[in-house]
């Protein structure tokens, strides 16, 4: 059975969807494999991200921000991370893949003291942690196949939880 391929999609892919993919890929055990791309990508990744995914236990070697026009294969799925409560624009991924949303606010935005710009990366990846967790006691690669809709219907259900 191929190994599912999950897209995280974001504007900038610097900060949420790069949370995301690491900590999938970091989690899933070969199970599931994630990667991550932008619309209109920042052109790096942010450094409190690399940062707290480090202090996480996590590999950041070659990270990089890319667009999804770089992508090497075409997702199973699809995940965009903005958040569209805050008025953000979510990027449309036009190809066949199952989407879903997982809206997260973006800590690159956050303002305020150091302490509130470090809790604002540490709740986005709490959030997504929390959801990939959720999504990864899925059999993922059975249903992308066999009930797709059911699938879709788990994945956005987990979009709405929160730890």
């Amino acid at each position: 059975m191929k190994t599912p391929e999950i897209l995280f999609l974001c504007t900038g892919n610097s900060c949420r969807s790069i949370l995301a993919e690491v900590t999938l890929n970091g989690l899933a055990q070969g199970k599931l494999h994630a990667t991550s791309a932008g619309s209109h990508p920042a052109g790096y990744v942010h450094p409190r991200s690399i940062a707290l995914l480090q202090r996480e236990g996590f590999a950041t070697e070659g990270l990089a921000s890319k667009s999804w026009d770089e992508l090497a294969t075409t997702p199973d799925i699809v995940i965009t991370v903005c958040a569209s409560a805050a008025g953000e624009t979510c990027p449309a991924y036009l190809g066949p893949a199952l989407r879903a949303h997982w809206g997260v606010d973006d800590p690159a935005k956050a303002t305020g003291s150091e302490a509130e710009i470090e809790a604002a990366f540490e709740r986005a990846y709490r959030i997504l942690r929390h959801r990939i967790e959720a999504l990864l006691q899925l059999p993922v690669a059975e249903w992308v196949n066999e009930d797709p809709q059911r699938l879709r219907a788990e994945l956005e259900r987990i979009g709405h939880s929160e730890p």
